[in-house]
């Protein structure tokens, strides 16, 4: 091929992907170029666990049943609208109800702006009393510590030397956030850590089990207070997507496919996205950004369904769709009909079509309202309180011992 043929060919190339191709082809030559895919891993060097600890000091002497603990949290920074940090904050709130002192330790292996991240925290969790400390200043001065994510159950090894009780909070079988590679073996690796393993929710539980880790199980929660059909009730048309595309766990490239058929079947049904800005979305789209619960509550009140995605644990957003009355189509997964055994659920196959077809079914209810209702009445009084206190038992059985 001549030098002629070549340019040719290349200019031809840049015409049919345009402007937006050609930007993107650029950044993910300098990502490439630059080594910026090291900005998304979120562990320093030397805070990596090199081999498995057989054992881990704990104090000699526990306190007496009753008295005052402090627990720390290890977390990576919090972000307002965190489903995972939102969960955090709920039991570190339960724990300060019943008296006890929270320190939440932050892991963030760039630095960590405390100030900052304190006054947000007091914005956005307006009921936590915690104190914020930087986790790489030392784990220390607590009874007990809790790890909440892969990362931070290497912290607390690697940052927690002085005696205490360890326990590891897991909200997501962690390794399927990644393909097999080596971040998937170093999230593996925490589940044989001499941790004290706490699993929320029975599907997690019994995936843990499988691979011979024994686990505390506690129930999966719902705040279905914040949640309701709307009164008096509203014409419902169209579905709902909670879009993540750039966390894997959430299965975008299958749910975008599976709205494109969708639409191609129902074009008179609006679709609406939340969350993240969707990418190449090839469908007419009302996109709301990031919503606060009440928000969310009534774009959920006037919708008939919704596709609630994940592949790591049943998602929040299921029962929550549930209890403003919309349907959420749930990719199916053998385990977590443990968590949400609700009949209201429908399950799809995780494909693009059948995931389509699904949605269709749904929407093509001639009468949504009767089901709405009964969908909403089925979480009526589901909270997170059941978990907060199984979490709080576990801490404190920990520390005081059975």
């Amino acid at each position: 091929m001549s030098k002629f043929d070549d340019w040719g060919s290349r200019l031809a190339r840049a015409a049919r992907v345009g402007p937006h191709g050609i930007a993107q082809r650029l950044a993910a030559r300098l990502y490439r170029s630059t080594g910026a895919r090291d900005l998304e891993f979120h562990l320093a060097v030397d805070d990596i666990l090199t081999d498995i600890p057989q054992t881990l000091s704990v104090p000699s002497v526990r306190p007496a049943g009753g008295t005052p603990l402090t627990v720390g949290w290890v977390m990576s920074p919090p972000t307002p609208g965190s489903g995972g940090h939102t969960t955090l904050f709920r039991m570190i709130q339960g724990l300060e109800a019943r008296g006890h002192r929270c320190v939440v330790f932050v892991y963030d292996k760039h630095g960590v702006g405390l100030r900052a991240l304190t006054s947000m925290v007091r914005r956005s969790w307006p009921g936590v009393r915690a104190v914020l400390r930087d986790a790489r200043a030392g784990i220390d001065a607590v009874d007990a510590v809790v790890a909440s994510s892969w990362e931070t159950a290497h912290v607390v090894v690697t940052h927690g030397r002085v005696p205490m009780r360890r326990l590891y909070f897991i909200q997501d079988y962690e390794p399927y956030f990644y393909g097999h590679g080596a971040e998937y073996e170093l999230a593996a690796m925490t589940y044989r850590l001499p941790l004290r393993r706490v699993a929320l929710g029975e599907m997690l539980g019994e995936m843990l089990r499988r691979e011979g880790h024994a686990c505390d199980v506690i129930p999966f929660g719902c705040d279905s207070a914040a949640y309701a059909p709307p009164s008096p009730p509203v014409p419902r048309s169209g579905i709902v997507f909670f879009s993540r595309p750039d966390v894997a766990r959430r299965g975008y490239p299958i749910a975008r496919a599976a709205l494109e058929l969708f639409h191609r079947e129902h074009p008179d049904q609006q679709v609406h996205v939340y969350g993240s800005p969707p990418v190449g979305l090839r469908v007419p789209h009302t996109f709301h950004g990031r919503l606060s619960a009440a928000q969310l509550n009534a774009l959920y009140g006037r919708t008939i369904s919704g596709l609630a995605m994940s592949f790591s644990n049943i998602t929040l957003v299921a029962e929550e769709m549930l209890a403003a009355g919309n349907i959420p189509v749930v990719n199916d997964l053998e385990l977590a009909h443990l968590v949400l055994p609700n009949p209201h659920v429908v399950w799809a196959e995780p494909t693009a079509g059948a995931l389509a077809r699904a949605l269709g079914r749904v929407v093509s209810t001639a009468d949504p309202e009767p089901r709405a209702r009964a969908a909403a009445a089925s979480v009526v009084g589901r909270s997170w309180q059941p978990t907060i206190d199984a979490l709080l038992d576990t801490i404190e059985e920990e520390v005081y011992g059975a």
